[in-house]
């Protein structure tokens, strides 16, 4: 598989890598990034082809939008897709909130907090904010993030504030990034999306949610995924006990069946990290995936992993064996 291979991202006239980067671990996510890395790494993605660049205010407390603004402005601006997220402002005068601390833990971050704000006003903010770090004139895709318990007012103020900023051309996409796949296919039989990010519920470990309901849906309305957290926060890198799935140590039933999943690789000899970054793209849904690294050698590591060659066998294999539902679709038929 060709992670340069640009495809439309649904109906939004954007095109985008197959193979795109994800911003939260150059925000420091569990640990810090040293900040020449972070650029090396945002440089090096650009330099292979990679046209797909994700980020928001969360991811470092705004440091995330900072550095990747700092090497994507340098470049030609026609030829790349940035994404970026509402839905929370950063104010240093904001008491820490944990509910919004429950799924990612930022390191060596700026002395702001994370306010949630999906109204029409706080998310006009925001776009400025996130304009003024990245350095740049405009944003192609804005995603409303993690509105799982703000539904109405996510629909009502963010929507309406993205709906009002595409209607002038100021940006490309509508879209809304969760951690399930729920409250997406509620949002795309509401409102007109262009494209939802999805992360960790679409994986060869964990697709039972996504499949029955979402992506059909997303066919229907010619909604592009993005997919996210394809190894799962780290459990199909690395499936031992004491791994994370979700960002937090992994059940043992997780475990297991990560466990199951390698030993079929292994017999196939194939990695099983080849496995979990190609299998989403088996749903012609799936415009995408995004994987974020904090070096050079991982990105390089994740190119490897999505051009390996991968026998029909093996997902045969899985599918006999229970690991892949029966309808889901792999990327060789």
């Amino acid at each position: 598989m060709d992670p340069t291979r640009r495809v439309p991202l649904g109906k939004s006239g954007l095109a985008v890598s197959r193979l795109g980067l994800g911003g939260a671990p150059l925000g420091g996510l569990f640990d810090p990034v040293d900040d020449n890395i972070a650029r090396d790494v945002v440089r090096h993605a650009w330099d292979v082809g990679l046209r797909l660049f994700d980020t928001a205010p969360l991811y470092g407390h705004g440091r995330s939008e900072t550095r990747l603004g700092g090497v994507l402005r340098e470049l030609p601006r026609d030829e790349f897709v940035l994404c970026t997220k509402v839905g929370r402002l950063l104010r240093a005068d904001a008491p820490p909130n944990p509910q919004l601390q429950r799924r990612a833990i930022y390191r060596d971050v700026p002395p702001v907090q994370p306010l949630f704000d999906f109204s029409e006003g706080g998310v006009l903010r925001s776009v400025e904010e996130s304009l003024e770090r990245l350095g740049m004139d405009r944003i192609d895709v804005l995603h409303i993030h993690d509105p799982d318990e703000h539904p109405e007012e996510a629909l009502a103020g963010a929507y309406q504030a993205l709906a009002g900023l595409r209607g002038k051309g100021t940006i490309r996409a509508i879209g809304a990034g969760m951690n399930q796949a729920e409250l997406p296919a509620r949002l795309a039989r509401a409102a007109d999306f262009d494209c939802f990010l999805l992360a960790g519920r679409y994986t060869l470990l964990d697709h039972d949610s996504a499949l029955p309901e979402l992506l059909p849906v997303c066919l229907e309305k010619n909604i592009a995924l993005i997919i996210g957290g394809v190894y799962n926060s780290g459990i199909l890198a690395h499936p031992r006990p004491g791994a994370t799935f979700n960002y937090y140590p992994a059940e043992p039933h997780w475990v297991e069946r990560a466990q199951r999943l390698q030993a079929i690789c292994d017999r196939h000899q194939v990695p099983l990290m080849a496995a979990a970054i190609q299998f989403p793209l088996g749903h012609p849904a799936v415009a995408t995936v995004l994987t974020g690294v904090r070096s050079v050698a991982e990105l390089d590591e994740n190119l490897e992993m999505f051009r390996w060659e991968i026998p029909a066998d093996l997902w045969r294999e899985l599918r006999a064996e229970g690991l892949l539902h029966p309808d889901a679709p792999t990327p060789v038929g």
